[in-house]
């Protein structure tokens, strides 16, 4: 991998050597195996973090592993609601999240509270969760999706009622292009990829001739719409897998890169730059460390904790998603 700044593009070349765990990363599965536990670690987090997963994805595929889980406890390397996602499927099993304060700029936009209020204002509307947001919210909820799902769940949704998508607007237009099914958009957004522009992406593709462009649709419309290809991080694995073309360019957060290196090391991935840099990390997925992945097995906290009254109502929408996508 080459440095990069905001005029030199961050390029991962093939072929990149494998690098024995370190002493830390040997401590945490062996903390692992004590305390019969299953890291589960998103597409975001850091390289040393995705190395030592036992489920390594997007989303959906963390929710399934979540609702599958049979160890004791469940270390979630994400962001604070993927770790209560866990918790809500696993209501008797011990949720782990490192850091706590590892938030989510999407899932801040709509608070539960404005959620209510909105509905009380507009009743009848089915409400459609982006799998992004808060564990309130998704008690607030009819069913919940991500990005790999979203346009499958909303086809299932009963024509004669009105769609309310939050909270991500991006996505829910994506979603309204592809299935033609209107509906009311919640003002949200995730703050790196709505960093990224046509403007920049365009010029990258100018300096790899053929390279095509995959990007997230967490996106803006204008991003989405010079992209080769728009999907889930999950697809995004595929897709790489299945094109012919040496070189991608990758418009998500820029630890993605990471897992395609691993899987697809005789490819060259291009991390999709923004105005100011070349590249564009999460900051809440980056709170993540080993140093605190270890310590929150050795103390066995901090630990996800919901009423019980607020996770049984948002466990009825995420078990309607996990159904309807399966």
């Amino acid at each position: 991998m080459a440095s990069a700044s905001s005029n030199e593009p961050l390029v991962f070349e093939p072929g990149a050597a494998r690098q024995p765990l370190s002493a830390l990363q040997e401590e945490i599965l062996d903390l692992k195996r004590q305390r019969n536990a299953v890291i589960l670690a998103h597409n975001y987090q850091i390289e040393p973090i995705q190395r030592i997963a036992d489920h390594l994805g997007d989303s959906l595929g963390l929710a399934y592993a979540a609702a599958e889980a049979k160890a004791d406890a469940i270390l979630f390397c994400g962001v604070h609601f993927m770790a209560e996602t866990a918790k809500i499927v696993n209501p008797s099993r011990t949720v782990l999240l490192p850091d706590p304060e590892a938030g989510c700029s999407l899932s801040d936009s709509c608070p539960a509270d404005k959620l209510r209020a909105y509905k009380e204002k507009n009743p009848g509307l089915y409400v459609v969760a982006y799998i992004n947001c808060s564990a309130a919210v998704k008690a607030e909820s009819d069913v919940i999706c991500t990005s790999g799902n979203a346009h499958k769940i909303v086809a299932k949704v009963p024509e004669d009622r009105e769609i309310l998508f939050v909270p991500d607007q991006n996505l829910g237009q994506w979603v309204m292009h592809k299935s033609g099914r209107k509906m009311r958009l919640w003002p949200g957004s995730c703050y790196a990829h709505v960093l990224f522009t046509a403007q920049t992406l365009t010029a990258l593709r100018d300096k790899f001739p053929g390279a095509p462009v995959v990007a997230h649709p967490e996106c803006t419309q204008a991003v989405r719409d010079m992209a080769d290809e728009v999907c889930s991080t999950e697809r995004m694995v595929l897709f790489c897998k299945e094109t012919a073309a040496q070189t991608i360019i990758i418009a998500t957060e820029t630890n993605m890169i990471h897992r395609l290196r691993r899987e697809m090391p005789d490819k060259r991935f291009v991390a999709g730059p923004t105005a100011n840099c070349a590249c564009n990390e999460c900051r809440y997925m980056k709170m993540n460390t080993l140093e605190k992945v270890r310590d929150a097995l050795l103390h066995m906290s901090p630990a996800i904790e919901l009423p019980e009254e607020m996770r049984a109502r948002a466990e009825t929408p995420i078990r309607r998603m996990l159904e309807w996508s399966r």
